[in-house]
């Protein structure tokens, strides 16, 4: 299973540019015989809330085109998007569409980022969301989700070979980010496969400028990592083997010797 992790600088509030942007992506990584292409968190909007507001009523339409990006180059694609909820208000949603553009699954962000003041512009998920894709059966997370390792754990009990993290990290906090994510695999036993934002970003006066710093990675059920970028933009390519899950899982029983009666 060859994967194709898109990190870039997401152009925000400049939905045309990105989606643009991810066009060029697919069409590479596709020439590379990738079967699947990982986005960054809020990929085509970035998180301009003044900007998002006034694109909500047209979010279906970039998700349409995304659909139609994977549809044109054969090749699945996830990330997370802006999405317009059931009561009107924005939301930061994973999507993966397969192949020929359909849509098997989203999940809407369980924790929001209130560092970042996230709460007071989106609307949390309720509900933890695994899927079967063509290439195994996936989970669902998005950035500030993998400091909750409850999440991770609920994902892997419904089966999940592989986690994805779409993310827009920054710096101070780049250790933190390189060890829960080799965490979550260790105890899960599973791969993690998290795609981050690089570049900057001037979030106004509440939050001032942000730097994220990139390293998207994917890391194995044994905790090692198979691929890591660095800061700047690039196209990481990872080629990875779901049979590994069962493997580590026999050699070190630590995911059959849990105690499921206690907690």
């Amino acid at each position: 299973m060859k994967l194709s992790l898109a990190q870039f600088e997401v152009a925000r509030g400049d939905v045309e540019t990105n989606l643009m942007r991810i066009e060029s992506l697919a069409a590479s990584a596709k020439a590379s015989d990738a079967e699947l292409l990982c986005l960054p968190e809020m990929c085509t909007t970035g998180f301009d809330w003044q900007r998002n507001r006034e694109l909500l009523d047209r979010a279906v339409d970039q998700a349409h085109a995304v659909a139609s990006i994977a549809k044109t180059h054969s090749i699945a694609v996830c990330g997370s998007f802006l999405v317009k909820s059931e009561s009107g208000r924005a939301a930061n949603c994973f999507h993966y569409f397969d192949d020929k553009g359909q849509l098997l699954t989203r999940y809407r962000k369980l924790h929001l980022f209130t560092l970042f003041h996230e709460e007071r512009h989106v609307e949390a998920g309720e509900d933890c969301v695994s899927f079967d894709a063509a290439l195994g059966r996936f989970g669902a997370s998005i950035c500030y989700d993998l400091r909750f390792p409850e999440l991770f754990r609920r994902l892997t009990e419904q089966g999940s070979q592989l986690i994805f993290l779409p993310a827009a990290f920054p710096h101070p906090r780049l250790e933190h980010w390189r060890t829960l994510i080799r965490a979550r695999a260790i105890e899960n036993q599973c791969f993690i496969v998290a795609t981050n934002q690089c570049g900057i970003e001037d979030h106004g006066s509440d939050v001032g400028e942000t730097r994220y710093f990139g390293h998207s990675m994917v890391v194995d059920p044994w905790g090692e990592i198979v691929g890591e970028a660095g800061e700047s933009e690039t196209l990481l390519e990872v080629e990875i083997d779901l049979g590994l899950v069962e493997a580590v899982r026999s050699k070190l029983t630590a995911w059959a010797d849990r105690r499921t009666d206690l907690f």
